[in-house]
């Protein structure tokens, strides 16, 4: 018997809102995450512009033990325990009390893409220094990759698996679909899945060389992330951490806990890099498959999908996705579902992109609303062929919605598609 899967707990770190009030209500009202960093003017970045959490006024304290603060310089762990506990919190669970045994029955799944950058930075001037035995004791924790999942694990003291996964931009939406399957097929009641990513320089540098960044709106910050846009120009690298806990049905009814929506279903896969795939742009085909797959394997069909919240990252492949979606769903022009992109709002948060915005999703689902797009009021002239242009809402909507789909395309030419839905008893 497999058990159905429903989402309990949210959780968010994001440039435009930490906690999930403040980032609905900037998601719903059109406010942006993005701005202007002197840092990168000052290291010559073409784009200086960027989004990351403010957590100046969040008390740590809350979050982490004093012990657990010193030394502690990874920015992308940071946002992970805070999305991750906060979702926790937010499903009305409890931390585990350490002198308790471990909660079986509960799992971690949280993904990253790099963690702890700026602590390995420290630690490698310190290491050429001579300096060794000043690295402290929270150098290796705080930058291998299962730091944050090892962090959440021992805080909330979960004795089911407890992991990280690693698949660029799909990263977040991968990690939901593994805690589905793990609770799908009974190896674990609860599991709290996400994903984190550094914020800064050294984190951004990479994609600032390859120049897929804006240029021309440095000044402009907020007007510089623009998907589906004909002034497009390329994605605002952006950090942070979205967290949900997914839990059996049953769990969930047993402890009388609310419900945010069903995960339905979804699919992995990848273009092989074959037939125009590549490390860095997706095979048009494997995209298709895997949209398609993800619906058949929710059990509903292309026609049930009510709304999309795409990968859409602001470059010149927004509209060959819009065309992928089109082709998947066999649905075009006033018969496209409406679709919208959060990368307008806090641009392109790399391996945490794809869990946040599915908590902005799932919000779309329990408001029954369609936030609107930032920025894409001068929709492509690719993409108005393929669509209606008032598939792409500029201003928040009320509308019935019943299943969305949310997918994630990352480097490597890797692929994920989770479709949500309602909870119907």
């Amino acid at each position: 018997m497999k058990n159905r899967v429903v989402v309990t707990g949210l959780g968010v770190c994001a440039p435009n809102g930490v906690g999930i009030s403040a980032f609905a209500k900037a998601l719903e009202e059109g406010k942006s995450g993005i701005r202007h960093f002197t840092e990168l003017e000052q290291l010559n970045f073409s784009c200086q512009v960027a989004g990351n959490p403010n957590i100046k006024k969040i008390n740590l304290n809350n979050y982490f033990s004093n012990v657990q603060l010193k030394g502690l310089d990874s920015s992308g762990l940071i946002y992970g325990v805070i999305a991750g506990l906060d979702a926790w919190k937010d499903a009305g669970l409890e931390k585990g009390n350490p002198n308790d045994s471990p909660d079986w029955d509960s799992g971690i799944l949280f993904g990253t893409g790099i963690l702890g950058v700026d602590k390995f930075r420290e630690s490698i001037y310190k290491v050429d220094e001579g300096n060794v035995r000043r690295l402290g004791s929270t150098s290796v924790i705080q930058t291998m990759a299962s730091g944050i999942s090892a962090y959440l694990g021992g805080i909330l003291g979960c004795g089911n698996q407890v992991t990280t996964n690693s698949s660029a931009c799909t990263t977040g939406t991968e990690a939901i679909l593994m805690g589905f399957e793990r609770i799908k097929t009974g190896k674990a009641k609860r599991m709290l899945v996400g994903s984190c990513s550094d914020s800064g320089p050294y984190v951004w540098g990479g994609f600032d060389a390859m120049r897929i960044l804006p240029r021309k709106y440095n000044a402009n910050p907020q007007a510089a992330s623009r998907p589906m846009s004909a002034a497009a120009s390329g994605f605002v690298p952006g950090s942070g951490a979205g967290a949900l806990v997914l839990e059996s049905l049953e769990s969930a009814l047993e402890r009388g806990t609310s419900i945010y929506g069903e995960v339905l279903g979804g699919a992995v896969n990848s273009g092989g890099q074959r037939s125009g795939g590549s490390m860095t742009a997706p095979n048009n085909e494997a995209v298709q498959r895997c949209i398609r797959e993800a619906i058949i394997n929710s059990g509903i069909s292309a026609k049930d999908i009510d709304a999309i919240n795409g990968h859409l990252t602001a470059t010149s492949k927004d509209a060959t996705e819009i065309k992928n979606w089109s082709k998947a769903l066999e649905r075009s022009g006033s018969d496209f579902p409406y679709i919208n992109s959060f990368k307008g709002h806090f641009g392109h948060c790399l391996a945490a992109a794809g869990s946040i915005e599915c908590v902005g999703t799932l919000l779309q689902l329990k408001q029954q609303k369609i936030f609107g797009n930032l920025n894409s009021e001068d929709l492509h002239p690719e993409i108005n062929q393929i669509i209606a242009a008032n598939k792409v809402p500029q201003e928040t909507i009320p509308y019935p919605l019943h299943s969305i789909a949310k997918a994630s395309f990352g480097f490597g030419d890797v692929n994920a598609c989770v479709i949500f839905g309602n909870y119907i008893n």
